[in-house]
């Protein structure tokens, strides 16, 4: 079905992808999936406020051709906090292939070249999929905030 598609590549993002990025953040909405993510208004305005204000954190997309088809994200180094907090979003048609994995693996590598001993994230309890996902990938859920589960990838807990 995609054996001509485009390789996927993860990219800063950057002016060049705001448009791609509000055609996702779009498709999120409209799949009912912006409860479960929302890190910042689905606006152009705030679009262009992350590309240009962004200094340490890290915001991604994950991309085939023009296409987006995942969002992720490491935040809070910008605010002064010491453990960044995780959030990733696959687009919906693109769901079920390991695009979520992959762009967490890519967060991690990024979180640990950065320096951070731990990673941050929260998922709402319903979110059934994403929790299995990151409990796979040895995150601990420590506590429930504001109808969240928040939980910690604490490195000296991994195999290297």
């Amino acid at each position: 079905m995609y054996r001509n598609a485009p390789p996927l590549e993860c990219r800063k993002l950057c002016v060049e992808w705001m448009q791609p990025l509000l055609d996702f953040l779009r498709a999120i909405q409209e799949a009912g999936d912006s409860e479960l993510f929302h890190p910042h208004a689905f606006t152009e305005e705030a679009v262009k406020n992350v590309i240009h204000q962004v200094r340490k954190d890290v915001y991604c997309v994950l991309v085939e051709g023009q296409q987006i088809l995942g969002y992720g994200m490491l935040r809070g180094w910008d605010e002064g906090f010491e453990i960044p907090s995780l959030g990733i979003a696959i687009h919906p048609s693109a769901r079920g292939a390991g695009l979520g994995r992959a762009l967490m693996y890519i967060l991690h590598a990024s979180a640990r070249r950065k320096g951070a001993t731990r990673v941050r994230l929260r998922v709402k309890p319903e979110n059934s999929r994403a929790t299995k996902l990151y409990e796979d990938l040895g995150y601990e859920f420590q506590y429930e905030e504001a109808g969240y589960l928040v939980g910690f990838l604490d490195w000296g807990s991994l195999p290297i």
